[in-house]
């Protein structure tokens, strides 16, 4: 049985995908098209093989974590590259190079006629390359490092179409707001580094226990409490967790294959895994954990509301992820970390898979994205249909499908837990089942069923499936996907007479692919993930403190067992609560909705601005920000600084020098009488005391 790991392997991993992005990047011109995504390809699919053995010794035992390179020593702190490889890594290396490859070869088909073709497919093989460092880090160096080389290549990504103003505010906006989050991680990053005396995972995770017992100075608050909140607001900017969000809906702005690989599998997915592995401290912190668990419920249900009023395809499957990624947060709360990570795991292969089949939909529909205007696709593309049902299906929890037992498992270990906090999330996960399924179905009713609203003259729409966001009703061309701004003279949308296609295999070979895991491979390792020894040296977990793992194990009694005992839980009956309520507005009865919609109108304008958040964020943080920059610029730079410092200093030199300039005549005898009235002044001043002495 192998104890270590070859480092030559895991050296190839990562350095695949560079070396093809490289190659697309800096040689894109020299080796064309074909030259571009078979390099990336190539790049990442090797990487897949080799993490796939990775995983395969990984469960044969075998583990990994060393230095690879020191890059610098200052004093006792080592800054250095290495690998630490578990069963944690190994999973969410073959997640990331499967649900990338897949985007690879998905992109060939997409992008096809865009003329930034190889510098996309440089950018995409870059994210790959990115998150694999994060991902693999021993250290908290190297995870910083991964942490914002996959902030920059989503900058570049959402804003790929560059010529869109939307895009650039898009991606401006995502900048920003990860900055945010990335200013507290570092903190956090720096207390663990003041306190630990090391940035190496497993040397600060020894002396946990210690920082635990230490006041944060100057307060009482606990010092590793201050810090894992820090790192866990790093999280909420990566992981759009509430209130830094707002962020993530306007990622549409990037093509399509760029959502699924952010939303699956990259970056979003990076804080989730980053509190995973930090699970030692969060651990030793209940206050830390009681806030996790309250941002995650905001999120997984007020998120999942807004998904309710959307009508691009894209932004309902964008909104989803918001409200799975909070699911995903509430169980790190909840200490169960490993049914965090496992419904990371799940939810990148079927969230992938939708993200995919809504590009499919957009290419069959002309780039059109306002499922108001689709319907009936079911008999024109059969392969996305079916793939887009099952990934819906997988979305809701629907027994025996992946995300049905990741989800489930949420939702009973939120049950377990004790936390302040934990009544408020059982109900936002239990009320966000029944939202989740309302629309996702109602997104799949309006696309593949009903009647064909396609390839007709657009009229203004009512009401009737809810509203865009404000941002879509004003940029609404702006929101045409793939190859908009190239081809702004051609018609977005089925011309009338025209009839939507099935995508070219490139396109749709992945959704199959991708639709197999969205399955199966929940039912297959939940009891090896969850219940066995896969994440044993990965995740700590205190069982008599955070019993939520105990009894999830206590209860489970297999896939099947699970499965056919939902069918009598509330879960289940509210996800086909959902599902029907979907089919009996947008199918069978559309005036209710309509009439829903005109009764609950304030309610509407609220979702529609999305609470606000980004008016808040413009005219309040943003303006008082502007506000603030600009008194310092006026008042500190220009008033005080160059005013009083700099001018001011330079005025009172020119006056001193004005004065002294009436003495400086050139007469000598002026000269002479001005050095023996010195001589005077200076004799008077010393024979002073010797003269008062006399005269008393």
């Amino acid at each position: 049985m192998a104890s270590t790991l070859s480092q030559g392997l895991l050296l190839t991993v990562p350095l695949a995908p560079l070396a093809g992005s490289l190659i697309a990047g800096f040689a894109g011109k020299a080796v064309g098209r074909r030259g571009a995504h078979w390099a990336t390809i190539l790049g990442v699919f090797v990487a897949f093989i080799c993490s796939a053995m990775v995983l395969a010794q990984v469960l044969n035992g075998a583990r990994y974590n060393a230095t690879v390179y020191e890059w610098m020593v200052v004093g006792k702190l080592v800054m250095e590259i290495g690998f630490l490889v578990d069963g944690l890594t190994a999973m969410m290396m073959v997640v990331v190079t499967f649900v990338s490859l897949m985007v690879h070869i998905y992109t060939i088909g997409y992008m096809e006629e865009d003329p930034g073709y190889q510098r996309f497919f440089s950018y995409i093989a870059l994210f790959t390359f990115s998150m694999l460092m994060l991902v693999m880090s021993n250290n908290f160096l190297q995870l910083f490092f991964g942490w914002e080389a996959v902030g920059l290549v989503s900058y570049l990504l959402i804003g790929f179409w560059f010529k869109r103003p939307t895009a650039i505010f898009a991606n401006l906006k995502a900048f920003v707001v990860n900055r945010v989050g990335d200013f507290g991680f570092i903190l956090g990053i720096g207390l663990l580094l003041a306190y630990g005396g090391s940035l190496n995972y497993g040397e600060v995770f020894a002396k946990g226990a210690e920082m635990a017992k230490l006041a944060f100075p100057g307060t009482d608050w606990g010092l590793l409490t201050v810090a894992c909140i820090c790192l866990f607001i790093g999280a909420m900017g990566k992981s759009a967790q509430f209130p830094l969000h707002v962020w993530l809906p306007d990622s549409m702005e990037g093509p399509t294959p760029i959502s699924a690989l952010i939303h699956a599998a990259t970056m979003v997915t990076a804080g989730i895994f980053m509190v995973a592995r930090m699970s030692p401290l969060f651990e030793l912190s209940d206050t830390a954990l009681s806030f996790v668990l309250v941002i995650g419920a905001i999120t997984a249900l007020f998120m999942g509301f807004l998904g309710i009023i959307q009508n691009d395809i894209k932004r309902v499957v964008a909104y989803s992820t918001l409200s799975q990624l909070g699911y995903m947060t509430v169980a790190l709360g909840a200490s169960a970390y490993g049914v965090a990570v496992f419904h990371l795991m799940t939810h990148a292969f079927f969230k992938a898979l939708l993200f995919l089949a809504a590009g499919s939909v957009i290419i069959g529909m002309h780039h059109d994205q306002d499922i108001r205007n689709m319907g009936g696709l079911r008999k024109y593309m059969p392969i996305t249909w079916i793939t887009s049902l099952l990934g819906s299906l997988a979305l809701i929890g629907t027994p025996f499908f992946a995300g049905f037992y990741s989800k489930d498992s949420i939702i009973e270990a939120v049950h377990a837990s004790h936390l302040p906090g934990a009544g408020f999330a059982v109900f936002a996960v239990t009320a966000g089942v029944f939202v989740t399924a309302f629309y996702s179905f109602r997104m799949y009713f309006l696309v593949f069923h009903g009647e064909e609203r396609f390839g007709k003259a657009h009229e203004e729409h009512g009401h009737a499936h809810g509203h865009a966001d404000a941002h879509a009703d004003v940029h609404a061309d702006a929101h045409a996907d793939a190859h908009a701004d190239d081809h702004a003279e051609e018609h977005h949308g089925l011309a009338p007479g025209q009839k939507p296609h099935e995508s070219p295999w490139v396109v749709t070979a992945p959704l199959l692919l991708l639709a197999v895991p969205s399955v199966v491979i929940g039912f297959l390792t939940i009891q090896p993930m969850l219940y066995g020894d896969f994440f044993k040296d990965s995740i700590a977990g205190d069982l008599v403190r955070h019993p939520a793992m105990k009894e999830l194990a206590e209860q489970f009694h297999g896939a099947t067992a699970m499965a056919l005992h939902a069918l009598q839980t509330l879960p289940f009956w509210l996800a086909a609560a959902g599902v029907f309520t979907a089919w009996l507005f947008y199918l069978k009865a559309p005036a209710i909705p309509v009439a829903l919609d005109r009764a609950l109108k304030p309610l509407r304008t609220v979702l529609e601005n999305k609470y606000y958040m980004d008016w808040f964020n413009e005219h309040v943080l943003a303006a008082g920000a502007r506000l603030l920059g600009t008194g310092l610029w006026k008042g500190g730079d220009q008033g005080i600084i160059d005013g009083v410092l700099i001018d001011g200093s330079a005025r009172a030199v020119g006056g001193f020098a004005g004065v002294m300039r009436t003495w400086q005549t050139g007469r000598l005898y002026q000269y002479a009488l001005v050095m023996l009235l010195g001589i005077f002044g200076l004799l008077t001043w010393q024979l002073w005391p010797f003269l008062s002495a006399q005269i008393r």
